[in-house]
């Protein structure tokens, strides 16, 4: 029995180190077990058995593997991810899901973002509207297949103001999170072949978009360079302040990296894994994350 109560405190500690300083943990655990704050204390000091709907629940919410808490010898990683669900609003919950892991990230007090990029990381763009219209078209019309853009073309005036807050707040936390970022010489050319493609399929209203969105490009890679030069990671348009959060880019000239993007939060890590063009899915399981950690 000792040692039940010994492995349901681990259970619940494990639990505590992967939240951020500044959430309550009594009052989340309360909360997602539908119980009073006494009711969660009991359970967090062991004094009254998890029961193993409880555990589920908590499992499910804070993506735990039992197999890696309980350290059993398994080849398995639980990764989590939303998939697209032949509807129009996915990309609305995709960019929520984004703004919520990026919020969770930088609630910590110590953080750090390590991006192998296979193109350019994909929230820069949310910087400039211009080139965030082009991302959110292209991705939502050639890679989400959504019914409404069916036989339309792009025009840079058909800004998606419905996510302009989201876009906004996303470009907001993410300049607040140190960063690594580690390119190749294809980081650009992802962006420039799908401007060219557009264009060579007549499928901009006004050609003149098209040197818009150069211009636009050309002025986000002369941030890239003054990020790099400063040391300091800030949003296009601005100047670095001394509290600036650190930038460190390298170019890698083995390899072309695969999108794949670790947040070491001190006391946790997180992985996130690109697949489909726009999808990612995550872990936190502490084998898989101290290799990538380690591979970085």
């Amino acid at each position: 029995m000792e040692n039940a109560t010994g492995a349901q405190q681990l259970f619940f500690q494990h639990i505590k180190n992967n939240l951020p300083a500044h959430l309550s943990f009594v009052d989340e655990i309360a909360e997602q077990l539908n119980i009073s704050v006494d009711s969660a204390y009991r359970r967090i000091r062991g004094e009254k058995p998890i029961s193993f709907e409880e555990m589920r629940k908590l499992c499910s919410q804070y993506k735990i593997s039992l197999d890696q808490f309980l350290h059993l010898q398994s080849d398995s990683f639980l990764f989590t991810g939303k998939l697209a669900n032949g509807t129009d609003n996915f990309f609305d919950e995709w960019m929520k899901d984004l703004l919520q892991k990026l919020t969770f990230i930088k609630g910590f007090e110590k953080k750090h973002l390590y991006y192998l990029t296979k193109d350019i990381p994909f929230v820069s763009f949310f910087q400039v509207p211009e080139l965030a219209t082009f991302k959110f078209f292209v991705w939502m019309k050639t890679f989400l297949h959504y019914e409404e853009m069916i036989g339309k073309k792009l025009s840079l005036k058909n800004s998606y103001s419905q996510l302009d807050e989201i876009r906004k707040k996303i470009v907001h936390i993410y300049n607040q999170i140190p960063s690594t970022e580690i390119w190749n010489m294809e980081s650009i050319n992802t962006t420039i072949l799908q401007i060219e493609f557009y264009r060579e399929a007549n499928m901009f209203e006004s050609k003149d978009d098209v040197i818009i969105l150069y211009n636009k490009l050309e002025d986000l890679i002369n941030h890239f360079e003054q990020q790099a030069e400063t040391g300091k990671k800030f949003i296009i348009g601005e100047s670095p302040r001394n509290d600036s959060p650190d930038y460190y880019m390298f170019h890698n000239e083995l390899f072309i990296g695969d999108n794949t993007v670790l947040a070491d939060m001190g006391v946790t890590k997180a992985s996130f894994l690109n697949h489909s063009v726009i999808h990612f899915v995550f872990t936190l399981d502490e084998k898989f994350c101290n290799y990538v950690h380690k591979a970085m």
